[in-house]
């Protein structure tokens, strides 16, 4: 009886199994957040990344990977090939916004930069990109450490101008899936500031929109405010235009599906007296799929006209669409994959910890590269980033959080690296297990 006592004790007092993945991680950490540090104190604009993409490239070298470097602008292209096996592709992105940073951090960018329009700005990674990084690093490394656990071929890509939907388009251009091997699944993950910091969140399907941006110059007959009878008034019919807008989305969509038209800015007019000839509108417009993209952009160009035509505008003082080429597709997560992926960091993390999330009407260009190839298995995920303390105290006080883009966004960025680097290495360890 006391032999089985004191063997019963003995069970329960051995410590828990070793989970390589997690003390791996745990052990990289205090390098992962000095790295996370130098890039939130050194952000570099869009298509400018030029000494953030080195500092990629030379943490791949030092672990190992074969590298390429300036694939499409500063893209960073790291390859560790283990034998046959399946082509796994990890993307992190890596350009900070023209935030002024007003989070108060210790190492808070101080940085100063002009913008390609020549607006001279603060510099920021206000959409955490500093902490993708940094998990990326941890992912690589690990992988590399533990190559005995898995075989295949995997793809380590940091991408530039992820910020202006540009991006993962070069990289395409310029023979990622050519000049290198063509994946076979894709992973990336975004910091979310709906969410505490260490959850994780999965979209199965559409996960985020496609994201145009439209100028609608609106043309008018001007002349003196005083006689309004011999003009075309080109600030009235901009008004009907906006309110007419609104109906393509309340009285044309099912409401049960997502779509959102915006017009962010008006521009018109010069003086009160003065009935000008012509007013700028700029919108963005949000869907979903093809067909709902192409159904919103083809009612505002039909609204548009129709208002200038009720008003009496000659044919050729019509409104002038053009969308621009700054187009972010929306991004599908394959749902086999982030199905997958959810099951194996349930059973990681538990089930509280990896929440099934909506789709959000913003926009990632991460979505290029299973467009690019349809039968590449994808998926994008989310690690929350709000810090408890204050995540609780916006559940009390009904407070709102510094969203993604905030100049005030100071994501808990030890939780969202630890978790982010544990679920990806656990996910890349799944997909090339043996």
């Amino acid at each position: 009886m006391l032999r089985t006592f004191l063997l019963a004790t003995a069970i329960l007092a051995a410590p828990a199994a070793a989970d390589p993945v997690h003390d791996a991680t745990q052990k990289a950490l205090p390098g992962l957040m000095a790295h996370y540090r130098d890039f939130h104190t050194n952000p570099e604009l869009s298509l400018h990344e030029t000494a953030t993409a080195a500092k990629l490239a030379k943490a791949a070298r030092d672990a190992g990977y074969e590298v390429t470097e300036q694939v499409g602008g500063t893209g960073v292209v790291a390859i560790l090939r283990n034998g046959a096996g399946p082509v796994l592709m990890i993307r992190a992105d890596m350009d900070g916004l023209p935030v002024v940073e007003q989070t108060g951090l210790p190492f808070a960018s101080k940085v100063r930069a002009t913008t390609d329009e020549g607006l001279e700005t603060g510099v920021m990674h206000a959409c955490g990109h500093d902490t993708h990084m940094a998990s990326w690093i941890g992912t690589l490394q690990n992988m590399a450490a533990m190559k005995s656990q898995w075989k295949g071929t995997l793809i380590m890509i940091a991408q530039p101008a992820e910020e202006r939907g540009m991006g993962a388009k070069m990289m395409l251009d310029d023979g990622l899936f050519t000049r290198f091997p063509k994946p076979q699944f894709a992973l990336a993950f975004h910091d979310s500031a709906a969410q505490p910091a260490g959850q994780i969140g999965v979209t199965p399907g559409y996960a985020l929109a496609n994201v145009d941006s439209v100028d609608l110059h609106v043309r008018g007959v001007g002349g003196h405010g005083a006689y309004p009878q011999t003009t075309k008034d080109p600030i009235v019919l901009a008004a009907r235009i906006v309110g007419a807008l609104q109906t393509l989305v309340s009285r044309e969509i099912d409401p049960q599906d997502a779509a959102v038209v915006t017009v962010g800015s008006i521009q018109g007019g010069s003086k009160h007296n003065i009935i000008g000839s012509e007013v700028t509108m700029l919108l963005t417009v949000r869907s979903f799929s093809p067909e709902m993209r192409k159904f919103l952009l083809d009612g505002i160009a039909r609204i548009a006209r129709g208002e200038a035509i009720a008003a009496g505008m000659p044919e050729d003082r019509m409104p002038v669409m053009t969308v621009k080429d700054e187009f972010t597709p929306s991004t599908f997560n394959t749902p086999p994959l982030a199905g997958r992926m959810q099951a194996l960091w349930s059973n990681r993390f538990g089930k509280d910890r990896v929440v099934a999330t909506p789709a959000v009407m913003g926009g990632e260009d991460f979505g290029r590269y299973y467009l690019a190839d349809n039968s590449i298995q994808s998926l994008i995920f989310w690690v929350g980033g709000v810090p408890q303390d204050k995540w609780d105290a916006a559940k009390t006080s009904g407070a709102t959080l510094p969203s993604l883009h905030s100049a005030y966004w100071a994501p808990d960025a030890e939780k969202v690296i630890a978790t982010a680097t544990e679920a990806m290495t656990a996910g890349a360890l799944d997909i090339l297990k043996k």
